[in-house]
């Protein structure tokens, strides 16, 4: 626990809260004149036993539990950056999931202009792999030009995938799933992930790869074979990012290059000299 940061997040968020806007009257006499909210009203509002959250602030309370500081986070109106700094502070590592449902699916609009300023395949999804952005080397990449709406279902259950992403039940598929299985523990709720994973159970050629349940939390570096609408078959070796405003969403560079033959296994990696 940093009990530094911590004590500074809660304290100045905490103070930006008028105690008037959730029902409360700011005494006029003598005794407490600080601004926003008292400690005790904090847990009168989360309805918690007075006291939990003076222990949270003043560092006092080891390993809270995670539905405490999302309560908190939501009552001083955190966004997903505070929030990851609040769990970090507190519990010395990432949170489990977004703050908020609504997370992840939306990027600054200049997104755009930068994904279409990229030579190479690229493209930029929701945290839903719902497509939101996209250059035109990514249309290239698909029949007609025709983007899929959604790249993941398209990747795990549209048959053409199944010809455009080259030893689809090896290459791709086993990497692919898991990523989705990951995607659903943290964001349980999504009804666009629910029905795609509702779509893979039901699918007799994916369902079993999804059941396998092996690790694989993300593609960068991968290389992985693909038959290009235009220009043939060919690999690519994947950047992955995410929006940092956006937990969850990602920004996908494919580098492509023809041919048969991979280049590397895995790129190699780049290290400061």
């Amino acid at each position: 626990m940093n009990k530094t940061a911590l004590r500074a997040l809660l304290r100045e968020r905490r103070a930006l809260i008028a105690p008037e806007a959730h029902g409360f009257v700011r005494t006029t006499g003598q005794g407490r004149r600080a601004p926003g909210l008292s400690q005790h009203q904090v847990d009168q509002l989360l309805h918690r036993t007075l006291g939990t959250y003076h222990r949270l602030e003043s560092g006092n309370y080891p390993n809270p539990p995670t539905a405490l500081l999302r309560d908190v986070a939501r009552l001083f109106g955190l966004n997903e950056q505070e929030w990851t700094s609040l769990c970090r502070y507190a519990l010395l590592q990432d949170p489990p999931g977004p703050l908020h449902l609504s997370s992840g699916k939306e990027v600054p609009g200049i997104w755009r202009e930068a994904v279409n300023g990229i030579s190479h395949i690229a493209y930029v999804t929701d945290a839903s792999w719902d497509m939101l952005t996209y250059n035109e080397a990514c249309a290239e990449v698909f029949p007609g030009r025709e983007v899929p709406l959604n790249i993941m279902r398209w990747m795990v259950l549209d048959p053409a995938a199944r010809e455009i992403l080259l030893d689809w039940g090896t290459a791709w598929a086993p990497m692919l799933l898991p990523q989705l299985r990951a995607a659903l523990a943290t964001r349980p709720q999504d009804e666009t992930l629910r029905q795609i994973e509702k779509e893979v159970l039901a699918d007799p050629v994916a369902a079993p790869l999804y059941g396998a349940d092996k690790p694989y939390p993300h593609p960068d570096g991968d290389e992985r074979p693909l038959l290009h609408a235009e220009k043939g078959e060919g690999w690519v070796i994947m950047c992955a990012a995410q929006p940092l405003t956006a937990p969850g969403a990602r920004m996908m560079i494919l580098v492509f290059h023809s041919g048969r033959e991979r280049l590397h296994a895995r790129a190699p990696l780049l290290r400061a000299t």
